[in-house]
This record gives structure tokens, C-alpha cells and sequence, in this order.
């Protein structure tokens, strides 16, 4: 499968689990509406993809919205079916991205050293 078809999947699967998190699709009161989508990857047969997920708020709090990201997860992937017209519609892993929380830390850091 070509790479720039990937791209266009991986997006469109981030912009539709993103529209169902802001649109308070999915119901768990664990899955804060400041979590956002970070990445997705996806494996070349579309079999599955890793959605990074990541937020400003505290390490737990990412957590507990990632575990209730993975147990809603084949309810997302119905969605997503329905959506996104695929032949194979993949099978999703929820993962915590820690990037923004690190990107802050540094920002502090490097303001410490510059005062």
C-alpha cells in the first residue's frame, strides 16, 4: 500500500476519534474533552493502529483516559466503520504520549536557566 495513502487514513482516523471526543460521543466520564490525539499509526494491512493520546493535564489523568479510550474501543471502531469506508477497518490500541507534559517541563527548565 503506497505511503501517502497511509497518511491520508492515519488523518482521517485522528480527525474522526478527535470529532467523537470533542462531540462527547463516547460517554465515560474518564475521557476528558482536553485529551487530544497526538498521532496514529497505522500497520500497512490497516489490521491495527496505535493512537497516541496525550494532554496537559496530570500523568494519571492521561492515564485513566487511555484506559477508558481502550475499553471503548471497539465501540470507536464501529464508529469509525460506519465513517470511514475501508474494506478493513483497523483494530485500535490506545497509548499515553507523554510529549506535551515533557515540552512543558523543558519550557520550565529552560526558563529556570535563563533567570
Amino acid at each position: 500500500m503506497g505511503e501517502f495513502r497511509l497518511q491520508r487514513i492515519e488523518h482521517a482516523l485522528r480527525n474522526e476519534i478527535s470529532a467523537m471526543i470533542m462531540g462527547d460521543e463516547i460517554k465515560d466520564p474518564r475521557v476528558s474533552s482536553f485529551v487530544s490525539i497526538t498521532g496514529v499509526k497505522v500497520s500497512k494491512d490497516l489490521s491495527h493502529a496505535r493512537i497516541h493520546v496525550s494532554s496537559f493535564q496530570s500523568h494519571s489523568k492521561v492515564a485513566n483516559s487511555v484506559d477508558a479510550l481502550n475499553h471503548a474501543a471497539g465501540f470507536i471502531q464501529s464508529r469509525l466503520s460506519k465513517r470511514l469506508h475501508l474494506r478493513v477497518t483497523p483494530q485500535l490500541a490506545f497509548v499515553a504520549d507523554r510529549s506535551i507534559e515533557e515540552g512543558f517541563e523543558i519550557t520550565h527548565k529552560l526558563s529556570e536557566l535563563s533567570s
